[in-house]
């Protein structure tokens, strides 16, 4: 079998470089942890893959003349922790996609971050790590059956769309939408601002707003949020803040993040500090602290010494 996956996988990679596509980008990100981690039952080490990923993604020109593009990504999640023979699937897809591009805008058609989910831009501080926003807030969901659209940007604008198809007789379409200003890289503008909303994703229904921007070298970043499931209980509201500070080759960060319930339910609270050392562009040494408060007599503890490489 060994002997199979060799060729096949060639034959994918030279299918991708032919010339008929005009560009094409193999990409990925590992990141790994060696943490400690107390989840109420008593402290353990472990080993863990943080969205490990790799993926291919690219365009071609339809016409020169229009600037009419089709667009693709397939993207797959790799876990590099676990044992290869154990029963956890290493291999998990994440967005995979094709579409249009042009003046209209960009349109895609497959499984996708709901436009919710991209409006945070690159606000959270922790993101794939334990500190990461999903672990408190709802509304992080990648959806299959989706169509997404992207208008152009005007004036800094952008209005996104989300349709999540319903996939069955018994159920219901579900909606996602954001308005963005800004970049959310904070190096074209000096602030990134959005407001976005779902409908029945999930089974919830969310209205977020987030800003982030730079003040005396720090980026500050906050988020709002309401949220309820689609029958209209637990209802419940919260907020994000955070910060980060360069230092030459160090990062240092801080996030905090509580979400209250109106009814009879433990509210979420989740708090981490880290810093980030910079080896080079692509790659970076971390280390980060994050409790979560799940209820009054649970604590989830994590600390926590990586490695993050890009290519």
């Amino acid at each position: 079998m060994k002997n199979v996956k060799a060729p096949l996988a060639l034959s994918l990679l030279a299918a991708l470089s032919a010339p008929a596509i005009a560009d094409v980008n193999v990409y990925g990100k590992a990141n790994v942890t060696v943490q400690n981690s107390d989840e109420g039952e008593g402290s353990f080490t472990e080993i863990k893959s943080n969205a490990s990923r790799f993926g291919v993604k690219g365009s071609e020109t339809l016409s020169e003349e229009s600037g009419l593009k089709v667009v693709y990504k397939l993207e797959w999640q790799v876990d590099m922790s676990d044992a290869a023979n154990s029963s956890d699937d290493h291999l998990k897809s994440r967005n995979q996609y094709v579409g249009l591009q042009g003046g209209f805008g960009e349109v895609l058609i497959g499984r996708n971050d709901t436009a919710l989910k991209q409006s945070q831009g690159k606000l959270d501080q922790f993101n794939d790590l334990e500190g990461d926003i999903k672990n408190v807030f709802k509304g992080e969901n990648r959806m299959g059956d989706s169509i997404t659209y992207k208008t152009p940007k005007f004036n800094g604008f952008q209005v996104i769309g989300s349709l999540i198809a319903e996939d069955a007789a018994d159920a219901d379409n579900g909606y996602s939408a954001a308005v963005t200003y800004g970049d959310k890289g904070l190096k074209k503008s000096a602030f990134y601002a959005s407001v976005a909303m779902d409908s029945e994703v999930k089974g919830y229904d969310v209205v977020r707003g987030s800003i982030q921007g730079k003040v005396a070298g720090v980026k500050l970043g906050a988020m709002y949020q309401t949220q309820e499931k689609v029958d209209g209980s637990e209802s419940a509201d919260g907020f994000l803040v955070n910060a980060a500070y360069k230092i030459n080759d160090y990062t240092l960060k801080a996030q905090y993040q509580v979400l209250e319930y109106d009814a009879d339910k433990d509210d979420k609270v989740a708090t981490s500090v880290g810093v980030d050392y910079k080896l080079n562009k692509n790659a970076k040494l971390f280390a980060f602290y994050t409790m979560q408060e799940k209820d009054e007599t649970t604590d989830n503890d994590y600390l926590a010494i990586g490695m993050e490489y890009k290519f």
